[in-house]
């Protein structure tokens, strides 16, 4: 890879430049700031960059020196300024003048901001682009866009390997306050529902997948250990081998609180990774966030059992489940569990199907879904071997940045005012693997 310096990512985009013998493609997120959000006067907090042109138009055009030094295959954007047309053909002329492809996506309700995905014409074929809207509260949205290897790794030149990948930018819900930890949870159900619908119906094959953008949430979350038990790994954590305990070593943003937290993340997910059953994997999210507010209340084990079972009973109900399920705060309401979800729930529940649940099938519940336990590794299935099977294109991460520098180290810069958030690179070596029995 050459001589990465730490300075910033722009050193990795030259090391690639440097390294001839073993392509490499780069990934940059980066949440740009919308310029309706960025408070310029923190004694007048309406006033806004919006309202100076001059203001918002130079820090975009640096933001755009940057990303075009840094010349990254594939950028992701968040609360980018949809609503200004010239803002928005600002960046259409630059990034297109300079070898990309882009595309734009506003939020719902014309909230005003929005994401951009571009890509280098040299790197990628466009095989297809989709949109989806979530249609819940934060007027949330996601980029997918199907794009093909266009560069031919010298080692498969002649071979029908494909080169296929799927990269997903997108945007969850700020969390507020805890209520909406199972919105933030149900968007990233939608966007691997939605992929995974993806792949069935135009019956693709396993491939590489990319999540990129600014989740609002740490490693510490819901959100991240979801993503984790489907077998994705954080690119960043994974080039500096850090576990989940280093959470602390690093961060990625300054919310309007003051809060500085590692909420940026490029996630990968390759071919030959075991994948549970992504409703098995939601239902064990669910069932975490449960058990964990039951916690916080100081109810342990018998304690909760007690607390959800009838009166004069020694079984939990259907009612009574889903009364528990309201006073909690996940049923009940607009953006909590549907009337579906729970029944789901409850069948994967009540496991002898006999209308109620006793105080082992709640032990099940209460110990079989321990996410905050789970290992770095991904159990790979007993698939025993088979030297015929299929082969196809995967990635290895070779390196990680974040800029600015100081972030890496888990401290804000004052004198950093480009955004709020830090920009992540992460470079990405195609490698050759055999397709995983996945379960989907």
């Amino acid at each position: 890879m050459g001589r990465i310096s730490r300075i910033g990512s722009v050193a990795i985009a030259s090391s690639i430049k440097e390294n001839q013998q073993q392509p490499c493609i780069t990934c940059t997120t980066f949440n740009i700031l919308a310029p309706i959000y960025k408070r310029i006067d923190h004694e007048d907090p309406s006033c806004r960059e919006s309202d100076y042109r001059a203001f918002w138009l130079a820090r975009n055009h640096t933001i755009l020196d940057w990303l075009l030094q840094e010349s990254s295959s594939i950028i992701c954007l968040q609360e980018f300024w949809v609503g200004n047309e010239e803002l928005v053909n600002l960046y259409e002329k630059r990034l297109g003048d300079a070898g990309y492809v882009s595309f734009k996506l506003g939020r719902t309700n014309n909230r005003g901001d929005g994401l951009l995905i571009a890509v280098q014409r040299d790197y990628f074929n466009i095989l297809n682009y989709k949109e989806l809207h979530f249609n819940d509260c934060g007027d949330r949205v996601a980029q997918l866009l199907h794009v093909e290897l266009a560069f031919p790794c010298s080692q498969w030149q002649n071979s029908d390997i494909r080169q296929e990948i799927l990269i997903v930018n997108t945007h969850l819900l700020f969390p507020h306050d805890s209520s909406l930890s199972l919105v933030r949870l149900h968007q990233v159900y939608k966007i691997l529902q939605y992929v995974e619908s993806y792949q069935e119906d135009f019956q693709l094959k396993p491939m590489p997948i990319m999540l990129c953008g600014d989740w609002n949430g740490s490693k510490r979350g819901y959100v991240y250990k979801f993503l984790r038990s489907q077998g994705f790994e954080s690119s960043y954590d994974t080039a500096h081998h850090y576990t989940d305990a280093d959470a602390h070593k690093w961060v990625s943003h300054r919310n309007h609180r003051g809060n500085i937290c590692a909420v940026d993340f490029i996630w990968l997910l390759n071919p030959d990774k075991y994948r549970k059953l992504l409703k098995a994997s939601w239902s064990e999210a669910v069932f975490s966030m449960f058990k964990s507010l039951l916690r916080r209340a100081s109810l342990t084990e018998s304690d909760a059992f007690a607390f959800l079972k009838a009166d004069n009973e020694d079984c939990i109900t259907y009612s009574g489940f889903c009364e528990a399920l309201r006073q909690l705060n996940l049923f009940g309401h607009c953006y909590g569990l549907s009337i579906e979800e729970t029944k789901d729930l409850w069948v994967q529940s009540d496991v002898d199907g006999n209308g109620v649940l006793d105080y082992k099938e709640f032990q099940q519940i209460w110990n079989s879904t321990n996410l905050e336990q789970r290992d770095d590794k991904n159990e790979e299935p007993d698939i025993g071997s088979n030297d015929a099977q299929e082969q196809t294109i995967g990635f290895s991460v070779k390196n990680a940045v974040l800029f600015p520098p100081e972030v890496e180290k888990g401290r804000w810069p004052e004198d950093y005012s480009l955004s709020d958030h830090a920009r992540l690179t992460v470079v990405f070596s195609p490698i050759r693997v055999s397709r995983s029995q996945m379960i989907c």
